[in-house]
């Protein structure tokens, strides 16, 4: 969603934009989430949430409340049922039914603007972030008392729910990262992030960029789908990820170059700097109207005085793929999607002197093609391991899967998921996905965290190639049906001729 009220969708593995929602809302939309993978919900300052058919394209329910306001988040319950939006003025949150539309509940309890909401990922435990310095925990089953209040020091812009519900992670406006206990609502520790975010002198900032460290904060932040590592975005150049047991910086990354954003640069021209502040130097132009325009597509917003305005550069939206292979961030800039690439990643578990590839061929060549799979996965190049699993008769794969081993079983089903994206033995792959998950289905089971990135990838990747096989058999459906009747023709005849 953008400042001009429109809603976009973009295509994750093309990178093209699909569709335009184009009389989405009459103003700034704040918030997007999807309920389920045909609705997609958004929340706009024109004080109405919409809910959006992505089959035909069209606004299919528009909720509101009994008096105008304006919302500034949205989530929905991991059902999809329900809808909840917090608003800027007054400080409630509404709930609604997504199916019959109708206003459930209004949740009071926040004194200022209710910045985020997010839900846990099991039961109807809703989190809202507000301005007041407040994160309180709602259960939308118990009626309108929050269970818990966890108290900052500052405003609170951003939280986020950890996949398993056990801990959540705030973000205030002076930089801090807290995560919470959820079961007993204490604070288990804080990630000071100001140093991490810092970087990029504005124009009209009077110190310099390793200095200016105070209006920097994260506005942003997401799990990881197996918990382990937190993304964060804000008012910065930067996006970092943190390691979440460790508390420490594992990587950032700087979302654009675009010298002509405010802030992307470190160091100014020191010449214009006076005592009196920043000297403009085209400010007597005549050519006043197109020095620093607004040029970025779409709709301005409304008329601020000036003639001409510098864009700063910030980071509005951050989330992380099911999988866990890639982060999106939304920028001035557009949609960032960042992925990694690990074909060429050598990390291998376990290894011994007497594990490498030429131990696996000749364990492939003498027929011992568990021994010749645990070595490959234990290596853990992907050229090899398919190799092996390739040559693995079909007959085998149900021996084989029940010798794969816990340690081995996440990077397996990643390897197969990978491999089946491009293969043409599409029955084979599903046979091992179908034999790993009957067999091993109870330890993933219990073990769900661990393995959900895993589970993300392979429910991806059989339905892409699900998708396309009932394209193909749609578009060949009476060539398939002409088969048949002359397969049938052809039996019936050879009968008769043998009678």
């Amino acid at each position: 969603g953008g400042e001009d009220g429109k809603l976009k969708l973009w295509n994750a593995s093309s990178g093209f934009c699909y569709v335009t929602l184009e009389q989405s809302h009459q103003a700034p939309v704040t918030s997007v989430c999807f309920a389920n993978s045909s609705v997609v919900l958004s929340a706009s300052l024109d004080g109405t949430v919409r809910a959006h058919d992505l089959h035909r394209y069209r606004t299919f329910r528009t909720f509101t409340t009994p008096t105008p306001v304006q919302f500034l988040s949205l989530a929905v319950d991991p059902s999809g049922e329900i809808v909840t939006a917090g608003s800027m003025d007054p400080f409630h949150i509404y709930a609604w039914n997504l199916q019959t539309g109708k206003l459930l509940d209004v949740l009071t309890g926040h004194t200022g603007p209710v910045s985020q909401l997010a839900y846990q990922s099991h039961g109807g435990t809703l989190a809202s972030a507000s301005w007041d310095g407040t994160v309180k925990l709602w259960d939308l089953y118990k009626g309108n008392v929050s269970t818990e209040s966890l108290q900052h020091n500052s405003d609170v812009v951003c939280v986020a729910c950890r996949p398993d519900g056990k801990e959540v992670c705030t973000g205030t406006i002076r930089g801090l990262l807290s995560f919470w206990d959820v079961e007993t609502g204490k604070l288990k520790f804080e990630i000071d992030g100001r140093h991490d975010i810092a970087g990029g002198r504005k124009f009209n900032d009077r110190m310099a960029a390793n200095n200016n460290a105070s209006s920097r904060y994260f506005t942003s932040v997401c799990y990881s789908a197996d918990g382990t590592c937190i993304l964060a975005g804000g008012n910065s150049k930067y996006v970092c990820i943190y390691e979440v047991s460790q508390q420490i910086l594992l990587k950032k990354f700087q979302v654009t170059f675009n010298r002509s954003l405010d802030g992307v640069l470190d160091e100014l021209n020191s010449k214009n700097m006076t005592d009196f502040g920043p000297i403009d130097d085209h400010a007597d132009s005549g050519d006043e109207t197109t020095y620093n325009a607004l040029r970025l597509p779409g709709a301005k917003r409304g008329d601020d005085g000036s003639r001409s305005s510098k864009v700063e550069v910030l980071t509005m939206q951050v989330a992380f793929s099911s999988t866990g292979r890639e982060w999106a961030a939304v920028s001035g800039e557009g949609l960032h999607v960042y992925s990694l690439d690990d074909d060429m990643l050598f990390d291998p578990i376990s290894l011994t002197e007497a594990i490498t590839p030429a131990a696996v061929e000749n364990k492939l060549e003498e027929g011992e093609y568990s021994m010749a799979l645990r070595m490959a996965v234990h290596l853990n190049e992907f050229g090899l391991v398919k190799q092996v699993l390739e040559e693995i008769p079909f007959a085998s794969v149900s021996t084989i899967a029940r010798t794969v081993g816990p340690e081995h079983l996440e990077r397996l089903m990643n390897m197969i998921a990978k491999i089946m994206e491009t293969s043409p033995h599409i029955q084979y792959y599903l046979q091992w996905c179908l034999e790993l998950l009957q067999t091993h289905g109870m330890y993933m089971d219990k073990h769900r965290a661990s393995f959900m990135r895993a589970f993300r990838a392979m429910h991806k990747t059989v339905q892409t190639r699900y998708d396309e096989l009932k394209t193909i058999c749609n578009e060949n459906r009476y060539t398939l049906d002409f088969i048949e009747d002359q397969a049938r023709l052809t039996a019936s005849f050879m009968n008769s001729s043998e009678g």
